[in-house]
């Protein structure tokens, strides 16, 4: 296929059936399924090599700055579809595969979703990669070749069950192993003494080995890299072991070195799982690091020209450890003086925050830290030296010194990889401006007044191509129809729909691609759970990681009120609702799995429930994925984003159900708040405390007993809970669970319960006038366009990273 025009469908045709033969190894009338979609994938993957080339050359040729996004997790989903709408070739494609009696949709099911993340910070990562190709700014993700994820969620009589993700299992179609891009990873061992200062002297090693994905930006404009780590050991089987006899430990090396990539976020409630993970972070990020400055010096000479070619970003506190590593591969490979690679790494580094919890800014025992990376200790140490010596310079007291060191003293000593990375980054920046300002006063407080300059605000975004043109084609023809194609090249056009929001036969043709979604994904569900959903029922939907923060707990508690309510009072009128939960609970975290029991028991009990009739139904939609969501999203009508104020960073689910035109129901948490500021008070439903308010709550004695004996319907919901109405195999099951709410209740579930429940009904009546439901849904369509991740990443290109 020509990479000067776009191929025809009778060209695709030939090019597939090519393929087949020549690389599938299968003839037209014996391929299966699996064999058409392969031939599919490599393809296309022809036209968008092409490209990357083009794009690689481009860079090259110009001499210009990179971005290195460095990110644990890159949610990426599938990519068949992702790439077909980007390089504008989907119709050619379905006719090309039509004349063989395949059907596009079918063969983009097979594909596995990549499981290379979790949640919103992998999401994240994927759509930032797509908008940096879409903006034409030259990028590498890097991050590491997950084998089996984190993991794949099965709900056995309610519960979750961790199983192997095994999306490898065929292969990939879409990845290149780089073999000449490979490098050695350290751990453990002495730093000696070096003729020109120190060397570290590892004791073990193994060896990273690039894999590479292609990209693609809308339009085909520029072909980007996802860089992927795999691991293997030097020696993958000790011969003289296997011939002694000891065949299972003759395998040890490349078993040790097959955990680094084999499962994402490895449990760490035991030593071992500590050091794992801490060996996964700094094998991804040491080979990263490495590959970056091998890239420089090879075409640039001089390491201390690096900040002029390249930009470095953390994505979270994961990838930290690059701060140490940059600096030790400057002074003790390239020979640079401490202050003057300390200079360097600083203006090259900036690191996005994604969290105001403390327990999750990560923190390393500093034994551990020590004995597995013994040089980047010493460096660490000599960085903590110029920090606090700045600390004290400034004027700041010991209580502050102590909360910026770099080594938290208190108890058993850690290494803080927050502030190692807050002190070598140039920016430092939160993703929506209420998190922002926040990190200003909590978690970095000391850090931003030895710093003032360096926090700074990028709201996240999110792909409007994925969440929007390609997960929603028939809202996507609708509003082209409604005001022309402009806002597919800029999401923010998407504001002309303003004018008609009040449109009647607008909100119709909107209603009915709602209907039609909603219909597909019960029909979906029903194969998925064998739960009938009726289509004309409200879709109210909290889809995302299970936490207490996020507060699925409050969700269920007013669905087990509003159950009690529908059956105290069948004479009302009351509005026919699905709750559509989905979500994974982390493997250790006992209460959030106990949160996707309760979900399930109640779903049992009140989908059982005759006298509920058709007017509450309970969903827990199991392996919640980037796929999954792509078909809940547009059937969405009413977005759950219920966390506690003051503890959501942003959220992007948010930004995604919004675009689709489902109405927000949420706190003032995260990027909420923007997103309330620009579609309207008056279309969107917010409720509870504020930031401020639950801070003054937690610091004046709060008592959620109280509230709770205040409150008929919560006192009657948590009773019924505790009590094991929805558990009459195991009464108790959940009276620790609700014991926490009356005795603490942190996350001040009982606090926010009665606004809660008021909003709800507040909604029920709101979805009684359709027309007036229809023109805010439009009202949210039309001014979310500001949340795309073009915006986001053009903010960071200016202001960060110096590269548009």
């Amino acid at each position: 296929m020509s990479e000067s025009r776009a191929p025809q469908a009778s060209e695709i045709d030939a090019h597939i059936l090519d393929v087949l033969r020549h690389r599938v190894g299968k003839d037209e009338r014996a391929a299966k399924p699996h064999d058409w979609f392969t031939a599919t994938v490599l393809a296309l993957r022809d036209a968008v090599i092409d490209r990357w080339f083009e794009s690689t050359r481009r860079t090259y040729d110009a001499g210009g700055k990179r971005v290195y996004y460095l990110s644990l997790e890159f949610l990426i989903g599938r990519l068949l579809r992702d790439a077909l709408s980007n390089m504008g070739l989907t119709r050619e494609m379905e006719q090309a595969l039509k004349n063989h009696g395949l059907d596009l949709s079918e063969l983009e099911n097979l594909e596995p979703d990549a499981a290379l993340g979790n949640g919103g910070l992998g999401r994240l990562a994927a759509c930032f990669m797509e908008s940096l190709a879409s903006l034409d700014i030259p990028a590498y993700g890097y991050g590491i070749r997950y084998v089996n994820g984190m993991f794949r969620q099965r709900i056995d009589d309610g519960w979750q069950v961790e199983l192997p993700e095994t999306w490898l299992a065929h292969g990939n179609p879409w990845e290149f192993e780089r073999r000449e891009s490979s490098y050695r990873i350290g751990f453990g061992g002495e730093v000696v003494e070096a003729v020109d200062g120190v060397a570290w002297k590892p004791a073990e090693q193994v060896e990273a080995t690039a894999v590479d994905t292609p990209v693609v930006g809308w339009r085909g404009k520029r072909v980007n890299t996802l860089r992927l780590w795999t691991a293997s050991a030097l020696d993958p089987i000790r011969l003289d072991a296997f011939n002694a006899g000891d065949h299972m430990g003759a395998l040890a090396d490349q078993v040790r070195a097959d955990s680094l990539v084999r499962v994402l976020y490895p449990a760490d409630s035991s030593p071992a799982g500590q050091e794992l993970r801490l060996r996964q972070e700094y094998f991804f990020t040491s080979a990263s690091i490495q590959d970056i400055v091998r890239r420089h010096v090879q075409y640039y000479g001089d390491i201390r020209t690096l900040p002029d070619k390249a930009a470095i970003q953390l994505n979270d506190t994961h990838p930290a450890v690059a701060v140490a590593e940059l600096m030790r591969l400057m002074v003790d490979v390239h020979g640079l003086e401490f202050g003057e690679a300390w200079e360097v790494t600083r203006k090259t580094v900036g690191y996005t925050n994604h969290t105001l919890l403390p327990e999750a800014l990560e923190s390393w025992p500093l034994p551990l830290f020590e004995r597995l990376l013994p040089r980047h200790m010493q460096i660490v140490y000599a960085i903590n030296s110029r920090v606090l010596r700045e600390a004290r310079k400034g004027g700041l007291d010991e209580p502050a010194v102590s909360a910026i060191s770099l080594i938290d003293e208190g108890g058993e000593r850690r290494v803080r990889m927050a502030n190692l990375a807050f002190a070598g980054a140039h920016s430092v920046n939160g993703v929506a401006a209420l998190h922002t300002e926040l990190m200003k006063t909590t978690v970095f407080s000391d850090l931003h007044k030895l710093y003032p300059g360096k926090i700074n605000n990028k709201t996240n975004g999110v792909t409007p191509r994925r969440w929007l043109q390609q997960c929603n084609p028939g809202l996507t023809a609708t509003i082209r129809d409604a005001i022309g194609d402009a806002f597919l090249d800029d999401a923010e056009a998407l504001t002309a729909l303003n004018a008609l929001a009040g449109d009647a036969a607008l909100g119709e043709r909107v209603a009915e691609v709602k209907r039609a979604n909603k219909v597909a994904l019960a029909a979906h569900l029903k194969d998925l759970t064998g739960i009938r959903l009726d289509p004309d029922a409200l879709f109210d939907v909290q889809i995302k990681r299970i936490h207490e923060y996020k507060r699925q707990l409050l969700n269920l508690i007013e669905t087990v009120a509003l159950y009690d309510q529908i059956r105290s009072h069948p004479e009302k009128d009351w509005v026919p609702r699905v709750k559509i939960f989905g979500g994974k609970a982390a493997p250790s975290y006992h209460n959030a799995k106990l949160i996707i029991k309760l979900a399930n028991d109640i779903a049992r009990r009140v989908n059982a429930d005759p006298s509920v009739g058709g007017l509450l139904k309970v969903v827990f939609v199991p392996n919640y994925n980037v796929s999954l969501a792509e078909r809940i999203i547009p059937a969405a009508d009413l977005s759950e984003q219920i966390s506690t104020a003051g503890m959501e960073a942003s959220g992007t689910g948010n930004m995604k159900f919004a675009l689709n035109g489902a109405l927000t129901l949420g706190t003032l948490d995260g990027a909420n708040i923007e997103i309330k500021d620009r579609v309207g008070d008056e279309n969107i439903v917010i409720f509870g405390l504020t930031a401020d308010e639950v801070a003054h709550q937690r610091a004046n004695g709060y008592n959620p007993r109280a509230v709770i004996e205040g409150s008929r319907e919560l006192q009657q919901a948590i009773a019924a809970i505790a009590s094991g109405v929805f558990s009459p195999d195991d009464k108790d099951r959940y009276a620790a669970l609700m014991g926490g709410i009356y005795d603490s209740d942190w996350f001040l579930c009982a606090a926010d319960f009665d606004s809660y429940a008021a909003a709800q009904r507040s909604v029920d009546r709101r979805w009684e006038d359709q027309a007036g439901w229809r023109k805010s849904a439009i009202h949210n369509i039309a001014n979310v366009g500001w949340f795309s991740s073009d915006r986001t990443i053009a903010e960071y290109a200016r202001e960060i990273w110096g590269v548009l």
